[in-house]
């Protein structure tokens, strides 16, 4: 998203509870990971690391929380601030090297900064979500939550692109990048702890409570590997 994605004060996000991400987990690591498995991570600013030190982004991070969970797991960073879904489908075909076996997708709110219509963007992420299923890369597309002030129609057509097209592709679906921190029941002191200056991007506190929400889609989507041979 970088410095050209913001207006996340009227931005309304649904709480993720603790208990039942714990409880995800769990079950999840209850058995084995693929050993040895690359995620891919095509994205924006927040999945690039925007302000943040090279161990604090959202790649590190998740990738040694996936570790601490029983993953043999590298997670490439195909993150690039200030992109679009259009951006993204143009470099969906190098993103998907030889050596990705599963791909996160969190792109889209720069389309929405821009004001870019749903239709348009619906068909780039599926380009991209079809160039993964032609190489039998399975993905995790991670939405976004529209501000209110594009008015309720642009809000829900784009909102909808996310569920839409995980349930037209089999893909697994994650509501919400920053809803750990924007769907706090005290929002503004929220963002004010787990945010940058900017307000915009979260800092290394909000990365991990991000990574914590993220993780147990991100384990599933491991499990959706297949394996060599």
């Amino acid at each position: 998203m970088g410095k050209v994605f913001g207006g996340f004060g009227s931005w309304a996000y649904g709480a993720i509870r603790a208990g039942r991400n714990l409880a995800a987990v769990l079950v999840l690591v209850a058995a084995p990971v693929s050993a040895d498995v690359t995620v891919a991570a095509l994205g924006d600013s927040l999945t690039q690391g925007y302000g943040l030190s090279p161990n604090a982004g959202f790649v590190p991070v998740l990738e040694g929380w996936l570790r601490d969970n029983g993953a043999e797991v590298t997670v490439i960073n195909a993150g690039v601030s200030g992109d679009t879904t259009r951006g993204g489908l143009s470099r969906i075909g190098w993103t998907l090297g030889d050596e990705v076996d599963a791909l996160i997708v969190a792109l889209g709110g720069n389309d929405v900064l821009r004001g870019i219509d749903p239709g348009e963007a619906r068909a780039n992420l599926s380009g991209i979500l079809e160039a993964a299923a032609e190489r039998q890369v399975p993905v995790l597309l991670v939405g976004i939550a529209v501000p209110g002030n594009y008015g309720p129609e642009y809000k829900a057509a784009f909102e909808a692109i996310y569920p839409d097209l995980a349930a037209e592709y089999g893909a697994l679906h994650h509501a919400d990048f920053l809803a750990p921190i924007t769907g706090a029941g005290d929002r503004a002191a929220a963002v004010a702890e787990l945010m940058q200056g900017d307000a915009i991007h979260p800092n290394a506190k909000g990365v991990r409570l991000i990574v914590e929400a993220m993780g147990p889609r991100v384990l599933e989507l491991l499990e959706r590997v297949r394996p060599p041979g």
